[in-house]
């Protein structure tokens, strides 16, 4: 107990910075998240084309063309080739469709004349190209059974109107599942940042000649003092880990009365205690109060943007990402991203979240072995 009063007073000695700081951290993170832009919607485009008629522009070729008129956008280009080659490459088009010469006349002949295409190649010109497809495929099988040209496009077009009607089964709710994958995300920064802070500046507090000194030719075990120093500091890392919970309440909503929600609650838990040892080793291992605030920004900030707690995993290079294992933010912020594609919740499906969960205790058992181990070593040169 003598521990956690001494505590107590420090703590309530540097209340007014560990304030101020924390207050910091929350608003920017509340700031983050609430101007975030959801990307994960889709938005229906149509691609741009450049036909190039060579044949007359009537009977079935009149209505192909008006069917890619109807499912794109129609680019004017002057016709020569620079001009087109030019467009294509910078991506003023994305598929050009060459009408040879004859087109109908051949088709009602039953001959399926060759429409040469160019490319960019990306998704928008694949579109284009199953567009294409679409409409030359239908019209080869009712060619074969229809004589009358009339009869034949008007089975085309009834048969082009036809659509798909699509039913989404899943009941994710994505929009506030990816509000909440972003604030827990942006909380890795500000939950390290925090326990980093406070509880380098009261370890440093407790290596002050006069304290460390007591503390050296006590009786009292070096474990024994780490344990009820570490049981205290925990105490200030589940406050704010509290905090940062019902923030999410607040902020990101219902989401986080769901099996979902209690999810990303239990994992940030399981971080926040991970966290904890990380401050308390570099505690044991700093002396210097001035260099609290490099160290906040190294460790907090550097680990956010390497796990993608600020740029999402998938947008980072796989050198960096490689790096990032060996960082607990790695697994911490993977989890929330695979809690937010959780359609069913399971063993099976938690396998993956459960093994990063795993993992971060690992390491949190890990940083208290090599905080005994620095202590131990440090009470003995004393």
């Amino acid at each position: 107990m003598t521990v956690f009063k001494t505590f107590l007073k420090v703590l309530n000695k540097s209340k007014m910075p560990i304030i101020l700081y924390t207050v910091i951290l929350v608003f920017f993170g509340a700031f983050n998240m609430q101007t975030s832009e959801n990307s994960t919607s889709f938005v229906a485009s149509k691609p741009d084309i450049l036909i190039i008629n060579k044949d007359k522009e009537e009977g079935i070729t009149k209505n192909l063309i008006n069917y890619i008129k109807e499912n794109s956008n129609i680019k004017e280009i002057e016709n020569n080739k620079e001009a087109i080659n030019d467009a294509l490459f910078y991506r003023d088009v994305n598929y050009i469709i060459y009408i040879p010469e004859n087109y109908r006349e051949e088709f009602l002949k039953g001959e399926n004349p060759e429409i040469e295409i160019k490319s960019t190649g990306d998704y928008q010109a694949s579109l284009a190209e199953m567009m294409l497809e679409r409409y030359i495929k239908i019209a080869n099988i009712y060619e074969g059974n229809i004589e009358n040209e009339e009869e034949l496009i008007n089975k085309i077009n009834e048969t082009l109107s036809k659509q798909t009607e699509i039913e989404i089964t899943s009941k994710l709710d994505t929009d506030n599942l990816t509000k909440a994958s972003f604030f827990f995300n942006f909380a890795n920064y500000s939950i390290l940042a925090g326990c980093v802070y406070v509880i380098c500046l009261i370890l440093s507090s407790f290596k002050e000649e006069k304290i460390s000194k007591r503390t050296i030719i006590s009786s009292m075990n070096y474990k024994k003092h780490n344990f009820e120093l570490l049981v205290s500091n925990s105490l200030f890392a589940i406050v704010l880990w509290i905090f940062y919970v019902i923030l999410s309440f607040i902020l990101v909503g219902d989401i986080m009365f769901t099996t979902h929600g209690l999810i990303y609650i239990l994992n940030s838990f399981i971080f926040t205690i991970c966290a904890l040892t990380i401050a308390f080793l570099i505690g044991n291992l700093v002396t210097n109060k001035n260099a609290i605030n490099g160290i906040v920004n190294v460790v907090a900030l550097g680990s956010s943007f390497l796990c993608g707690a600020f740029v999402p995993l998938e947008w980072l290079p796989d050198t960096v990402i490689k790096i990032a294992h060996v960082l607990p933010s790695y697994y911490y912020i993977s989890s929330n991203e695979m809690i937010t594609e959780l359609e069913i919740v399971n063993f099976e499906t938690m396998k993956p979240v459960l093994v990063n969960m795993g993992i971060i205790l690992i390491f949190t058992i890990l940083f208290m072995i090599i905080t005994n181990i620095v202590s131990r070593h440090k009470r003995k040169i004393g």
